[in-house]
């Protein structure tokens, strides 16, 4: 008797420990989900990766950064923008604002540095090549930005979209293979117990 109790207390355990690490991976999922894809989309922002050491400590190479689009009015000394090395090119530079002049004719260009170079950008920065500025940084997960927005992004999005289903199918069937247990455990109904069809008294 005592090693069947133990035995079902081990199982309820491994079940209890699978569906929480199901639902943390859940939860990882969602959250990758929500500042990968789901947060830059509805702002407009764009996601990349940092590839170079030239922003550290702050940003070292793999962290996420999301760059929203700012005006050129809203860039201001101390922002990191992100801006294109040539203008209409997809190549793209993030490095600190220290300078801010304007021409004679009255355009607006900024002097630009990375964190850990020790001098300033040779060129300066035109409005035209300006993408945006940083918004918000998450070490580590440009890596995995890389995946899920590089050129896997048509087989790591479904892939997902599969497994997040195959967890809730999961999360049903257990669901309902435990109250099919409980019912099973507690048994028929016990009739009552009545006289025999007489007016005498119960026995």
């Amino acid at each position: 008797m005592r090693g069947r109790r133990a035995a079902v207390r081990e199982k309820g355990l491994l079940h209890a420990l699978v569906l929480g690490l199901s639902a943390g991976l859940f939860a990882l999922v969602l959250g990758l989900a929500l500042v990968l894809v789901v947060v830059p989309k509805a702002a407009g922002a764009t996601p990349l990766t940092v590839l170079t050491g030239s922003m550290e400590p702050r940003l070292p190479p793999g962290t996420l950064i999301v760059v929203k689009p700012t005006p050129v009015g809203g860039i201001h000394l101390g922002d990191v923008v992100t801006y294109q090395i040539e203008s209409g090119r997809p190549e793209v530079i993030s490095h600190r604002v220290i300078e801010i002049v304007s021409s004679s004719d009255g355009r607006t260009a900024f002097v630009t540095k990375g964190d850990d170079n020790s001098e300033p950008d040779e060129a300066l920065v035109l409005p035209e090549q300006v993408r945006g500025t940083l918004w918000y940084s998450v070490p580590w997960l440009g890596f995995v930005n890389q995946v899920v927005n590089g050129d896997a992004r048509s087989w790591i999005v479904p892939l997902l979209a599969i497994a997040l289903l195959g967890y809730a199918g999961y999360a049903v069937a257990t669901g309902l293979l435990e109250v099919r247990r409980r019912r099973g455990r507690r048994g028929p109904a016990r009739a009552s117990r009545v006289s025999g069809g007489t007016d005498g008294p119960e026995v």
